[in-house]
């Protein structure tokens, strides 16, 4: 980050007024009656009907609209293990980005331990609260266990956007690439580096695309992760391959896809180079991608690329995705956000980036035109039939597949 950047963030963070969020209220409070309807008598009366009945609490609060984002601070984007008050400004910002892109009010909160069992029984205290929680920022593998075990123990949607927002961002992306590129999911060899939440749960949910798990190779630090590495964990384990391949260069060499969440300008040029033909690279760590594009470039002239930054095409971001599959669950009342809820979301995405792109999206980003192409593989975050588009699919799975309290 640039010395100029660094002080125009600190400011726009400070200002007049510290952080980014505020609570206010949408009732009249302006005469008595008010003060009596707002508070005592008049909160008697819908105390005493969800008392009555648990449901009500959806008709007269706002928990169907109210969301928490509930960090330890032990991954705080690229920055490491910073704790629970560094965390508080990037909690503030998902906050912001749910208020703007749908509408939904949330609650950031911090909670400081990092003990999986003091972390689970303090989100399952508060929960009565919420409509639903966005776990974020939480370290592998203990993120994997702190969200199986709150869906099991809640009834409302508990979702680790780290995990499933990229998740579902980047299979929207690499379908459509795979589209273009003319490469049947079902038979393409995918090498995917780090095997943190992000690439674990992208994994996942590209199998249940269609992506064999015979055609994975995952590699973390230590190399390819193969049947014949010694203590590998039970997460990472199931994507061991029977290979001779150790390293990252062995992997890529004729792979058709690359899929990076690790760590900046770990893929070298001639790692590109030996790729299949037509190859598909997603280098997305943050700030510096795995391999710049203008290096892929310089030595691939066929390849489809995308990064997780903004000022390079094909951006991977997860604000297309938490705000919309949330609203959709809330509007659903749904217990849960499930596979089908998510698979809706990356066939919703995808379809979106092959329809004629609104003037409102081509002013925002400076450009006369935009199509369905390898440098248009996604939407981008400010168009706006995303809240109509993406919500309606999550909310229409929910439904179908029995997870909605309507």
């Amino acid at each position: 980050m640039s010395s100029k950047l660094h002080q125009a963030a600190l400011a726009y963070h400070q200002g007049n007024r510290p952080g980014k969020i505020i609570v206010s209220s949408h009732k009249p409070l302006a005469t008595r009656e008010d003060l009596s309807l707002a508070y005592t008598p008049g909160v008697a009366a819908p105390v005493r009907e969800i008392a009555q009945d648990a449901n009500k609490v959806y008709d007269f609060t706002i928990k169907r609209n109210l969301v928490a984002v509930i960090s330890d601070g032990s991954a705080v984007l690229g920055l490491g293990n910073v704790g629970p008050l560094a965390s508080k400004p990037v909690m503030e910002g998902k906050a912001v980005l749910f208020k703007h892109f749908a509408d939904i009010d949330v609650f950031d909160i911090e909670v400081d331990t990092q003990d999986v069992d003091k972390f689970v029984q303090t989100v399952k205290n508060i929960a009565p609260t919420f409509g639903g929680i966005n776990l974020e920022d939480i370290s592998a593998p203990r993120c994997f266990e702190i969200e199986k075990r709150l869906i099991e123990a809640l009834d409302i949607p508990v979702f680790h956007d780290d995990q499933h927002g990229t998740a579902i961002i980047i299979s929207a992306g690499l379908l459509n690439s795979l589209e273009i590129q003319a490469k049947p999911i079902e038979t393409v060899k995918l090498v995917c580096l780090g095997a943190g939440s992000a690439g674990i749960a992208t994994l996942n949910l590209l199998c249940e695309l269609g992506l064999s798990k015979d055609n994975i190779l995952l590699v973390d630090k230590e190399g390819v992760v193969s049947q014949k590495m010694k203590n590998v964990s039970q997460i990472k384990a199931q994507y061991s391959a029977k290979t001779d391949k150790k390293t990252l260069a062995d992997a890529m060499q004729g792979a058709d896809v690359f899929i990076g969440v690790a760590a900046a300008n770990l893929v070298s040029k001639q790692m590109i180079k030996s790729m299949a033909d037509k190859p598909i690279v997603f280098a997305l760590s943050n700030p510096d991608p795995e391999i710049s594009p203008k290096d892929a470039h310089s030595v691939r002239d066929d390849l489809i690329m995308a990064t997780g930054r903004s000022d390079y095409p094909n951006q991977v971001n997860n604000v297309l995705g938490f705000p919309f599959i949330f609203r959709g669950a809330l509007d659903a009342k749904a217990s849960e956000i499930n596979s089908k809820m998510k698979i809706a979301a990356v066939h919703a995405l995808k379809d979106l980036a092959k329809l004629e792109v609104p003037d409102s999206v081509l002013k925002a980003y400076s450009v006369k035109s935009m199509t369905f192409s390898k440098d248009y593989i996604i939407p981008k975050p400010f168009d706006p039939r995303l809240i109509n588009v993406v919500p309606k699919a999550v909310f229409d799975a929910a439904v179908s597949s029995g997870v909605s309290r309507l």
